[in-house]
């Protein structure tokens, strides 16, 4: 079974239409490697420590919480939560907080 970070770092790679090279070298891994390590952290094999997850994260402009979410719907909202700007937020969670 492949893990939830691995699932959420192949949808985020889809959804950008980059490469696994790509993402790797703008992640800051270096170029003869980072094809094979992204694939590895892709097919589940290894799991990225936080800081290689964090520069993952920032080049597919998703935040770090995103690959832990089990919840599909969540893994959505937190993506896109995080794009709106502050005065959005915090009407959000005014609205949130409505019940």
């Amino acid at each position: 079974m492949v893990s939830i970070v691995a699932k959420r770092l192949n949808e985020a790679l889809l959804l950008t239409g980059i490469s696994q090279k790509q993402l790797g070298i703008q992640a800051g891994i270096d170029e003869f490697s980072a094809s094979a390590r992204v694939n590895q952290y892709v097919k589940g094999k290894h799991m990225p420590d936080l800081q290689t997850l964090t520069r993952l994260a920032a080049v597919l402009r998703v935040p770090v919480p995103y690959f832990y979410c089990q919840d599909a719907e969540l893994a959505e909202a937190i993506v896109k939560f995080s794009a709106l700007g502050k005065a959005q937020r915090k009407r959000m969670l005014s609205l949130m907080g409505e019940s």
